[in-house]
């Protein structure tokens, strides 16, 4: 009863922070406009709603996604009322797909009155393909579709959530995960399961339960994909059985060793892989120390116990893996280098470089250049920065050479923590960068990374209702 009374306080807080903070502006052009001043395009232009996949032969998979309201039991038989689910559950169904297939997606809104889009955390995509409402698309109102159509062409573990007001949807069950299967089996392990972090009104879930379940044999090798869709990072203990780090935000980590008794913190938006072997007829728990949620994997009997999990050190992924030759190092010659400070302002702005979202002038790209961004944390919490669209590598932490080539999507960066990450602009379009604890997001922690000479015919803004966060 408690938890619900605080959830309730926590909520209205939200909203009345949320009317008394950041105006969304009537109609705003995301191509190259900051509020009040415009950018002008050269003549040579291209939409970003006509970048789109070639022709290929490549292996077609279709799926249906259906938008909806309405009242979701749990597993454990509660009911959860009025939530917002794809095809009736929440997260949605797990597409599981294979590296080089084409996939084709059409979402119905059958009635979510604001609109709804699917945007593939992590999944490089063709711009028109990204699922931004008023950056990609309109927002898909209540009665109509909306087709994807991409190649899954990086194997790895991804979801899905609405992008448009993510920070209501996505928290209402507007999520699901998308998991890109290697063509060439990498690794030997005997179970593949995926499991999502999420919140649905004040319930704290896994899946579509509290306490979850999975079968596996003595001496079995069990991959666990972990997708965090929470606002915050959650920390997760693994008792019973050592385990490897096996891929970030579906980029594998070379030279990955085992290790055990260390929390693993994964950043809100982030994606975790990990393997490991089921004891001989016992059972290893995972348990997220954050929410007491639990993961039982194994049909023997219970395994060991370990009191005071949160006093256990935390897996650094800074100093873990070895690395490898690529195309980016910190030695590399930047074409461009940006700083992004990260802060908080009383009551209710998230910013980067003191201003909010609609002020903040877009980081101009060209095709093929290197860029690297600065991202220093002044205040505010932990902001998981998400870039769209690419995936970067992480260069230093605090001014400190990571051990491994790390690339990641999403990278939460603690309070006073300074990151230098690096990416190569190989994919044109208009990208969102924006903290991934949706509320920061929402009060104005969002920026573009956008390409010259590409355009959008989408307007954000409170007249065509496009609202992306």
């Amino acid at each position: 009863m408690k938890k619900k009374i605080w959830v309730c306080i926590y909520l209205i807080l939200l909203t009345l922070l949320t009317a008394c903070g950041m105006e969304m502006p009537e109609e705003m052009d995301m191509s190259g406009h900051v509020l009040g001043h415009k950018t002008s395009h050269s003549s040579g232009t291209t939409s970003c709603a006509d970048i789109k996949e070639g022709k290929t032969n490549a292996p077609v998979k279709k799926f249906h996604l259906t938008a909806k309201a309405g009242d979701l039991k749990l597993e454990s038989g509660e009911t959860i009322k009025n939530a917002w689910t794809f095809n009736g559950s929440s997260p949605g169904p797990e597409i599981r797909v294979q590296e080089g297939n084409r996939i084709i997606v059409t979402l119905e809104n059958k009635d979510i009155r604001d609109g709804v889009t699917i945007h593939w955390h992590g999944v490089i995509v063709p711009c028109s393909q990204d699922g931004v409402a008023g950056v990609t698309q309109n927002a898909v109102k209540p009665g109509e579709t909306f087709t994807y159509e991409f190649i899954a062409k990086h194997a790895g573990s991804f979801w899905y959530h609405s992008h448009q007001q993510s920070s209501i949807q996505a928290r209402k069950g507007l999520i699901g995960r998308f998991i890109v299967e290697p063509k060439k089996k990498e690794l030997d392990y005997n179970k593949d399961y995926a499991i999502t972090l999420h919140s649905l009104g004040d319930y704290e879930l896994i899946n579509q339960t509290k306490q979850l379940y999975l079968s596996a044999k003595s001496k079995e090798l069990v991959r666990l994909r972990i997708v965090n869709a929470k606002n915050t990072t959650q920390k997760l203990a693994v008792v019973g059985t050592s385990y490897q780090v096996i891929s970030i935000d579906g980029n594998n980590i070379h030279g990955s060793t085992l290790i055990r008794n260390q929390l693993i913190p994964i950043g809100a938006g982030q994606r975790y892989d990990i393997l490991f072997q089921i004891p001989e007829n016992r059972q290893v728990k995972i348990v997220n120390v954050e929410t007491n949620n639990t993961i039982t994997i194994g049909d023997g009997s219970e395994g060991e116990k370990i009191k005071d999990l949160n006093k256990q050190p935390k897996f650094d992924f800074t100093q873990y893996g070895t690395p490898i030759k690529d195309k980016i190092s910190l030695q590399s010659k930047f074409d461009k280098v940006h700083s992004l400070t990260l802060d908080w302002s009383w009551p209710n702005k998230f910013t980067i470089n003191g201003e909010v979202m609609h002020h903040i002038p877009p980081i101009m790209v060209k095709k093929g250049h290197l860029i690297k961004l600065r991202l220093i944390n002044k205040g505010g919490g932990t902001h998981p920065m998400h870039l769209h669209g690419h995936m970067f590598k992480v260069l230093t932490r605090n001014g400190k050479p990571l051990k491994s080539s790390i690339y990641l999507d999403t990278l939460p960066v603690s309070e006073n923590e300074i990151y230098e990450i690096a990416f190569i602009a190989d994919n044109p379009g208009l990208w969102m960068k924006h903290c991934h604890n949706l509320i920061h997001a929402q009060l104005g922690m969002s920026m573009m990374v956008n390409y010259e000479g590409i355009t959008t015919p989408y307007r954000v803004g409170t007249k065509s209702g496009n609202l992306p966060d």
